[in-house]
């Protein structure tokens, strides 16, 4: 298979940072689908006006292997291509991946057998369609322990209560689609995990001792100082404190039983903090969560091995991490890492991150988000393996939830299965296109899902799970295209749904036998 890549001018008023960020997107994207074919083509459009390159149709491309290729097998390839462009501008055609003249006969039929089903968009604030506002506060819940959240919603009284909890590097700003949406209808609240986001120290937990070691660089660098404050003296950025954080913040600010939501170390939190204090738990959804965090050993659970080792994230730093510390510091927090990792984690690379992109920076430029960092680095594990905190949660009939994007490089598809595994009475939908982040990636795919979930349990049944007939009951795995509007434009996604008797070997067997018809296919 050729690769036909066509590229939109960058806008001339983006900033120069955004513009290197936009070079870089633009060069990753070339990747290699796999081939099943000579001379079928892909083409591939980036579109630079959100900042990142996307997936859509123009009129326009070009190819550097076209010096390569002479024949008229691309030349026709290009010709079924453009004539796929008023199927695809009408809104009858996907638009994702596009073959040759010969696809065009056979891939609509394919995707005829999957239903369709349209969802609502989120509000569109531009046509005069207003979100929840949004509310920012501070909740002092210790001296000098000041968490920030967020909040919307909180006239829906008789609503269901709904907590999101932040993945690593970000904090409650990452939900901002689902606050202005969801707050519509539920009480809507997310937090920053505190060493993250907004809920960093207002203080030096260590200052400066000695006189005269006042260099600009220890004067920019918190926690780097020679003795802990009283109020620092045992703090840890790790899994436990984080599972206390939630709970005291329900207690204390929501005051009833929640839904909690957690994506990538947000999911852990969840679970882990669901197993610990269930009767505070609705329910919990999934959203690519990581499956282990921490990186010590527990000292309750291995108290030889947390022994060897010299620090377990307190405060202050040991003077023999603190240039290493920097060091890395240093490279993960410079704009063009920042931007590498966005890259990785959003599959569609047409998703506006702009503002993400922003507030992770202005988190790294806080004086103490080195020493934070660290903290959690190295803090301990938590007394409970992810596979155990779902063990209990249930045993003790915590309703589960599991949302994940396919394209996730990190948190591969196969965790995700694992837990369906591990409880088949979870519903697990796979969103594909969406990385890691599918929150915000598809937020309005995962917002539906929610609503949908949510009203299920509430109304105990009566109302059948989201993508689900009332007399459907699945067991293997059925599909749906999801097709919504975003910006003025239709898009799609698809959305599999794992019933209660998947089997992964069952998956991964599919997998292998599809491959063999492939190379069969190939060599006949």
């Amino acid at each position: 298979m050729e690769i036909l890549s066509y590229n939109c001018p960058p806008n001339s008023q983006v900033v120069n940072l955004r513009w290197k960020l936009v070079k870089k997107a633009s060069q990753s994207c070339e990747s290699k689908p796999p081939s099943f074919r000579e001379h079928r083509i892909l083409c591939i459009r980036r579109d630079f006006r959100s900042g990142f390159s996307g997936y859509s149709i123009s009129s326009w491309c070009f190819s550097k292997n076209l010096d390569r290729e002479k024949g008229s097998n691309s030349s026709n390839a290009v010709q079924g291509f453009r004539n796929l462009n008023s199927q695809v501008l009408s809104g009858s055609y996907d638009g994702y991946v596009i073959g040759g003249e010969e696809d065009a006969g056979s891939f609509p039929k394919e995707r005829e057998a999957i239903p369709k089903v349209l969802i609502p968009g989120l509000p569109d604030e531009y046509n005069g369609e207003s979100g929840a506002p949004i509310t920012s506060c501070f909740w002092e819940w210790k001296p000098k322990f000041n968490v920030h959240y967020e909040k919307a919603g909180c006239e829906n009284v008789n609503s269901p209560p709904v907590l999101f909890l932040p993945g690593f590097g970000v904090g409650s700003f990452h939900y901002e689609k689902q606050l202005k949406d969801l707050g519509k209808d539920y009480r809507v609240w997310a937090i920053d995990f505190l060493g993250q986001g907004m809920s960093l120290p207002d203080e030096d937990p260590t200052p400066h001792s000695k006189e005269g070691d006042s260099t600009e660089e220890q004067n920019f660098l918190w926690g780097f100082g020679d003795k802990a404050q009283p109020w620092a003296s045992e703090l840890a950025y790790s899994v436990d404190l984080w599972r206390d954080q939630v709970c005291y913040f329900i207690k204390e600010v929501i005051r009833e039983p929640v839904y909690v939501v957690g994506n990538s170390l947000g999911g852990f939190v969840a679970v882990y903090f669901a197993a610990c204090n269930p009767h505070l738990v609705k329910g919990v959804t999934l959203l690519n969560a990581t499956p282990f965090w921490g990186f010590s050993p527990n000292p309750i659970r291995s108290p030889k091995l947390a022994r060897i080792l010299p620090w377990s994230g307190t405060f202050p730093l040991p003077a023999s991490v603190r240039k290493l510390i920097e060091f890395i510091w240093q490279k993960i927090s410079d704009p063009e890492s920042i931007a590498e990792v966005l890259k990785q984690v959003y599959a569609d690379h047409a998703t506006n991150v702009d503002t993400v992109f922003t507030r992770i920076l202005e988190t790294t430029q806080h004086p103490a988000a080195a020493a934070s960092f660290a903290s959690i680095m190295f803090a301990p594990q938590g007394n409970l393996s992810f596979r155990e905190a779902l063990s209990r949660c249930q045993m003790n009939g915590v309703p589960i939830c599991l949302i994940y994007g396919k394209e996730d490089p990190w948190v591969k598809p196969v965790w995700g299965l694992q837990v369906k595994r591990q409880v088949p009475e979870a519903p697990y939908y796979e969103i594909s296109p969406a990385g890691h982040c599918p929150h915000d990636e598809v937020p309005e795919v995962v917002n539906y899902l929610l609503r949908g979930w949510i009203q299920n349990l509430e109304s105990q049944g009566s109302v059948a799970l989201p993508l689900l007939d009332d007399e459907e009951n699945i067991q293997y795995v059925i599909a749906r295209d999801l097709e919504f509007v975003r910006e003025e434009s239709k898009k799609s996604v698809r959305v599999r749904i794992y019933g209660s008797r998947f089997s992964l070997w069952n998956r991964i067997g599919s997998f292998i036998k599809s491959r063999f018809r492939k190379v069969e296919m190939n060599s006949s």
